[in-house]
């Protein structure tokens, strides 16, 4: 197999010599998947615990970290990247795969060149340019169940020291059926968007590259905890940035600069016209809460070898994120004007990092360490019909590191150890000595005594590999300290405090990881034509302890953590007939495992089917269950591609995380609702396009 090169750890650099687990899904696999979005293809992967509450909304979980469930970047746990800088959403459903030149995920907190919210890992999304498109021009049609279309257009070249990538992409589909063939309401939605990016190879040693991009879904049915069939969103994602990257002549020094900017919307309609959680004259009809975020920063990285074995990493980044959101309410008579969900920031931070890398041993030895220190500024601004609001800014500080060592045993065996931390700073409205009122008067009191949220990781892992494949095996320990919760000071009038927990209140994950890929003719050494290839690949994990010592606080009636997978795993194969032939051909068959969950679900739940229920508070266990995908290619002419695709060939009626699906008996409180039942994802699907390279 060949070495696999990325850049997790912020330069390109040999994945056998870093110490913590980098998960890959490359060009090859992104090709050949069934997903519509970056949800469906980590989803394929087995990156983590998935929440997909609709087309447009997806939280998830790594080793303990989670992002927060309205994709909150500021919030989250885990960091979403795009080409290396901050996406600005935790919502990795706005984002198309159509330019995805590969995905690299980084589980747990295994590099100190990130700053808030690496605590159960990265994603790093990187782009299609000129130097990694397939040169020339791409089109592909497609359409197939529920009236779904979609079309790509792309063209990639160059032309002496510059090079080019151009993308453009658009999908919609309508209301799907779950498994069985029901309707399910207010699921359409439509997706579109594109990519732009331009290089400039100066000389050997310096080049330029900029990329401008927009990616999003609109007019998407939320439908949400209590299966509001009026709720829709539009939410997108805009970003350009500019990098640079040079090196001296001798090879002993090299430069990264990058300036970015980044435009964040999401556009929530969620009235509730019809739930019986309010009463008639409180009930909406309109209630548009519209949140808008926007960031600068920059990035420099200059490495220097000191001597030939050792390299040496310092990093300077600063960042500034201006939050505004408004919010408007009309309906019954009682219906008021309340504060946006989130109140309006203005924060800002500074990070100062060093990361050592020695090699020993004629390179069989690779030896590393460094330490981050990142300086925060959270400045809370006026909020509309928010007058209790006082603004004022408060600082914070945090300091991350990383180390560990790998090594090369045998030609075969590589082992690796690391221990790391990461942090999730405090966000304005948790640290401000003020309070905002939530539509039901609970009053919210910030602590300015509030230290950023904490996760210390320790991994073992070894890779094997062999001439037609590698399997990598992972142990890891994480935890998480310090979290901020609201906790209830006094029943009276709801008064609620943030509080960092002390070390009861710890989230303990320790899990085994897996990732295999074979080509099996090869490894068997199967006497067959050189035209036939047949592989095999997985990804998984399994959680073997999952405890929440925080748990009793908050009531909940299991110490089991909530919203994560105890295991999951995909596997598949693709057979077919790749070269040397008229018509190339292939078929791949795939199984995705969604293992026991744990949920305290927002869901009114029937009394009938769920008696004694507590909303927000008590917690019911999700059994496993299977979702098996296929897709076939057939090269009908030079460069002309058909293909076909069924998702969930078996029509099961299932969803990665609600507890009330829409069937019959509805195990929903149906007077909770608006206007339907529960929640499924979608049942059997088939798409059939093809693809054009000229």
């Amino acid at each position: 197999m060949p070495e696999v090169v990325v850049t997790a750890t912020g330069y390109p650099e040999e994945v056998s010599k870093i110490a913590g687990t980098v998960q890959v899904i490359n060009q090859d696999r992104i090709a050949h998947s069934n997903a519509k979005s970056v949800t469906e293809l980590l989803a394929e992967n087995s990156v983590g615990f998935m929440s997909q509450w609709t087309a447009g909304q997806t939280s998830i979980n790594i080793r303990g970290g989670a992002t927060e469930g309205q994709g909150r970047d500021f919030k989250s746990e885990v960091l979403i990247l795009i080409n290396s800088h901050r996406a600005g959403t935790a919502n990795i459903s706005k984002l198309s795969i159509a330019d995805v030149e590969r995905v690299e995920i980084v589980r747990g907190p295994a590099s100190v060149v990130y700053g808030s919210q690496n605590m159960g890992g990265v994603i790093n999304i990187i782009l299609k340019t000129g130097r990694t498109a397939e040169p020339g021009t791409f089109i592909e049609g497609a359409g197939g169940s529920w009236n779904y279309l979609e079309g790509k257009l792309q063209n990639a070249g160059n032309t002496g020291t510059y090079d080019w990538y151009a993308g453009g992409n658009g999908a919609r589909q309508d209301n799907y059926q779950v498994g069985g063939g029901q309707v399910e309401l207010n699921t359409a939605w439509n997706r579109y968007g594109g990519t732009g990016a331009f290089g400039w190879q100066i000389d050997p040693n310096n080049r330029i590259d900029v990329t401008a991009r927009s990616d999003g879904v609109y007019g998407t049915g939320f439908r949400g905890s209590s299966a509001n069939i009026f709720a829709n969103d539009n939410r997108y994602n805009d970003s350009i940035d500019f990098t640079w990257h040079g090196k001296t002549p001798s090879d002993r020094a090299h430069f990264m600069f990058q300036g970015y900017y980044v435009y964040d919307v999401d556009d929530l309609s969620n009235p509730s016209p019809l739930s019986n959680l309010n009463a008639l004259a409180s009930r909406t009809t309109i209630d548009e809460n519209r949140r808008q975020l926007n960031i600068a920063g920059f990035r420099m990285q200059p490495r220097f070898n000191v001597i030939p074995s050792n390299e040496l990493l310092v990093g300077i980044d600063w960042e500034q994120t201006y939050l505004s959101s408004t919010r408007f309410r009309a309906g019954g008579t009682a219906v008021t004007q309340l504060s946006p969900q989130d109140n309006n920031e203005l924060d800002s931070f500074w990070g100062f990092y060093a990361e050592d890398t020695q090699q020993l041993f004629d390179d069989r030895v690779t030896v590393r360490g460094g330490v981050r220190q990142t300086f925060g500024r959270q400045g809370l601004l006026a909020t509309p019909n928010a007058p209790t609001l006082v603004p004022g800014n408060l600082n914070y500080q945090a300091t991350t590191y990383s180390a560990g060592a790998t090594y090369q045993a045998t030609d075969w065996l590589n082992m690796r150890f690391g221990a790391s931390s990461g942090f999730r700073a405090p966000t304005a409205t948790e640290l401000g000595a003020n309070f905002t009122v939530t539509p039901i008067g609970t009053t919210i009191f910030g602590n300015s005594s509030l230290q950023p949220e904490t996760s210390q990781q320790l991994e073992v892992g070894s890779t094997f590999t062999w001439g037609a494949g590698r399997l990598d095996l992972a142990l890891f320990q994480n935890v998480i300290h310090n979290r901020i919760q609201t906790v209830t000071l006094s029943s009276v009038g709801g008064v609620v405090v943030q509080q960092n927990q002390n070390s009861q209140g710890d989230l303990w994950m320790q899990g085994l990881e897996f990732q295999a890929e074979a080509d099996v003719i090869r490894t068997l050494k199967l006497n067959a034509a050189p035209s036939w290839q047949w592989t095999v690949f997985g990804n998984g994990y399994y959680n073997f302890t999952m405890t929440d010592f925080g748990a009793a606080a908050q009531g909940f009636n299991t110490s089991q953590a909530i919203r994560v997978n105890q295991y999951g795993t995909n596997i598949g194969t693709r057979f077919g007939q790749l070269a040397d032939v008229r018509m190339p051909w292939n078929v791949q068959l795939t199984g995705i495992l969604r293992g026991p969950m744990w949920y305290n679900t927002e869901e009114a739940l029937s009394p009938v089917y769920f008696p004694g229920q507590v909303r927000n508070v008590t917690v019911y266990q999700k059994s496993a269950f299977w979702v098996w995908n296929m897709r076939s290619e057939i090269e009908v002419y030079r460069g002309i591609k058909l293909f076909g695709m069924v998702n969930n060939i078996l029509d099961v009626n299932q969803s990665p995380i609600f507890i009330a699906l829409d069937q019959n008996p509805c195990g929903a409180n149906l007077a909770a609702q608006n206007g339907s039942c529960g929640n499924s994802m979608p049942g059997r699907e088939l798409v059939i396009g093809f693809q054009a390279r000229f």
